[in-house]
Parts: C-alpha cells; sequence; structure tokens
C-alpha cells in the first residue's frame, strides 16, 4: 500500500482507474474539475480512454455505449451538470448499465455557486430523472473514505447492473488528506472485473444476441420489465445499507448528519458531552439504501433527533419516516455554500434537549 497525500477530487480519480475504470467521459465545471483534469493525464498512460465532451448531455451518452460494451466506466460532475445527465442516467438504469456517476455538489439552486452543499440530496436519493428507478448513493465523509467507496461503487455497479453515484460536496473534492492507494503498475490492462455475458461485444452466432434497450412498447412487457427492476431494488435495499454510529447507546439526542457535515457534528458532540449532554451520532454512509432500521431502533431509546445538513432541509424528511412519528426529529441547515460551523450545531444540541 502507497500513503500519499491527495486533493479528493484527485483520490477519486485515481482510485476509480485502481478499479478497473479505462474510460472516463466529462464536461468542466467546478468544484470538480481536478477529476477530467487528472483523468485527462492518467488515462492516456494506461491506455484507458479520455474524453472531454461538447455537453453534459453527451458525456453520460458516451457513458451509455461505453457500459453497453462492457467496460467500467464513469463520469464526473456537479449539480447543474448532474441535471443534464438525468435523462441518460434514467436510460442507463433502465438498460441496466452499470457505471459510476460522482456528484461533487456545489450551491444551488440555479448556476448558485461553487462553494459546497449538499443540496443533491432529493436528486439523487430518488433517481432525478424519468420513471420508476433508483441507484444506489454513497456518501464519503473524508478523502480516505472516497478511496475506498469509488472502488466499492464500481463493484456494486457491476453486481446489480445499476448506476450508482458517488456523492461528495465540495469540501471533499477540495480538501487534501493522506490516503491509503494499493500498489499498482501502470498497464493497459485493467484489473479482471466480472463476466458480463450481457454486453454488446459483438456476435459469432455462438451466443444468443446481446441487445441493450430501454424501450418497450409493449405496456405488458414494460411492466414486467419494471417489476423485475423493482424486485432488484428491493435487494439493494435489504443488503446494501451502510452507516456508522457512535455514542448512540446512551444518547439522549441523536445527530443524522452525512459528508463532511458529519465531522463538524463529531466536534459539536464532543463538546456537548464534556457539558455533561448526552449526544450520539449516525452517519448514513449510503443515502440510498437510506438507513431507516438502525435509527428507527435508535428512536426506542432516543428522546430527539436532529439532522445537519447543507441545504435547507432534505434528508430529514428519510429521518422523519425511519423514526415514524416516536419521537421529535429536530433540523438545521445552512444553504448557499455556508458551512454549519460547531458552535452553531452545539447550539443547536442545547435547543433541541
Amino acid at each position: 500500500m502507497a500513503k500519499l497525500l491527495m486533493k479528493g477530487n484527485e483520490a477519486i480519480a485515481e482510485s476509480a482507474i485502481r478499479s478497473g475504470c479505462r474510460f472516463f467521459f466529462g464536461y468542466p465545471i467546478t468544484p470538480q474539475n481536478q477529476i477530467p483534469e487528472y483523468m485527462s493525464k492518467r488515462m492516456p498512460q494506461i491506455g484507458g480512454t479520455f474524453l472531454q465532451a461538447e455537453s453534459e448531455v453527451s458525456a453520460i451518452n458516451m457513458v451509455y455505449g461505453a457500459s453497453g460494451s462492457g467496460a467500467r466506466v464513469m463520469t464526473s460532475s456537479s449539480g447543474p451538470g448532474i441535471s443534464l445527465k438525468q435523462e441518460g442516467i434514467s436510460y442507463l438504469a433502465g438498460a441496466q448499465l452499470p457505471c459510476v456517476i460522482v456528484n461533487i455538489m456545489r450551491g444551488g439552486p440555479g448556476l448558485g455557486s461553487i462553494q459546497p452543499s449538499q443540496g443533491d440530496y432529493f436528486q439523487s436519493t430518488r433517481g432525478g430523472g424519468h420513471g420508476d428507478y433508483r441507484v444506489p448513493v454513497l456518501a464519503p465523509s473524508s478523502v480516505s473514505e472516497a478511496v475506498s467507496l469509488t472502488q466499492r461503487a464500481f463493484d456494486l455497479a457491476d453486481q446489480y447492473r445499476t448506476p450508482v453515484i458517488l456523492l461528495g460536496d465540495g469540501m471533499i473534492g477540495q480538501m487534501m488528506e493522506p490516503v491509503d492507494l494499493p500498489d499498482q503498475p501502470d498497464q493497459p490492462a485493467a484489473p479482471s472485473a466480472p463476466s458480463k455475458p450481457w454486453a454488446a461485444t459483438g456476435w459469432d452466432g455462438s451466443r444468443p444476441r446481446s441487445i441493450i434497450n430501454s424501450l418497450y412498447i409493449d405496456p405488458s412487457a414494460l411492466e414486467r420489465h419494471n417489476t423485475m427492476l423493482q424486485d432488484k431494488f428491493a435487494e439493494i435495499a435489504k443488503n446494501e445499507v451502510a452507516y456508522s454510529s457512535e455514542h448512540t447507546d446512551d444518547a439522549d439526542l441523536i445527530i443524522i448528519a452525512y459528508g463532511t457535515v458529519a465531522r463538524i457534528a463529531r466536534s459539536a458532540i464532543r463538546a456537548a458531552r464534556a457539558s455533561g449532554i448526552k449526544v450520539g451520532m449516525i452517519r448514513p454512509i449510503t443515502l440510498w439504501p437510506f438507513p431507516s432500521e438502525p435509527i428507527a431502533r435508535a428512536a426506542r431509546t432516543a428522546k430527539a433527533f436532529l439532522t445537519v445538513e447543507m441545504s435547507a432541509g432534505q434528508m430529514v424528511d428519510d429521518a422523519r419516516l425511519a423514526v415514524g412519528g416516536l419521537k421529535p426529529v429536530y433540523f438545521y441547515g445552512r444553504t448557499g455554500g455556508m458551512v454549519p460551523a460547531v458552535r452553531d450545531v452545539l447550539a443547536r444540541i442545547k435547543e433541541a434537549v
């Protein structure tokens, strides 16, 4: 293993390469520009393909083509660019094509700002595009975790034949932290990936034709397809929930936070406990599937919950659904690229208890 000091965006890109990604299609937008910049340098070194598309719409459809051939492929963007990719993401989900989509969130709505935000939670966890579909959403809270979750994203994508979103705020993309990367010499051959007999790689008559499609004219055929997709989503929801918890056993108040906001909340929890207030935290690592069951369990003993977000209040809806009205769920958030301060979270903790 090699320990390196890396910026979050660059660490995500290198982790993707070491996970077997050999195709990257994207378009520049702050605060994720270091991902395509890094890929533009590294992909030629390993025999991969980097292409800056003429638009985000083009980029996501290039992802569709590369994934349909069985390749491990990634794209990245930020809020406005992800919005433009949504039709393509729905097509990928409908055609069951695996890929990794990185969203390094910025303030919105509209062009908003280039500062960090968590305002794309609804967009990511509800599918974002048209039709009945969901995609796994992974939310790192450190650069090191961004590396491991990038690897996990590619594995989940192939396992379930689905797009997977890696969702980080602008702080994750821009901060520098030490990361462990497995030693791997530069080589054109990607690490071995699962067999993909469904991929369209040419036909010689020895196997059924591989047809990549999400169009079903017959409504009964589309319903059968949708039922199959819903069964797959239910399997993901059952098997792939990931979260961490701290000090929940004796907590009167439990904070629910993800990404870099969870790190701020952790500092507020330490300060609260130092003053005798029993506070714990549940940090969702998968935003979908959301860790509803662990939160519901915690509601048996905790007196209240507090979600802390860099948004006007989005994850708080899932938290309230999980708690099921058994206990109050409070919210504290900042928007527009403003980052919650430890003192402000601590003040909200004291109000809640």
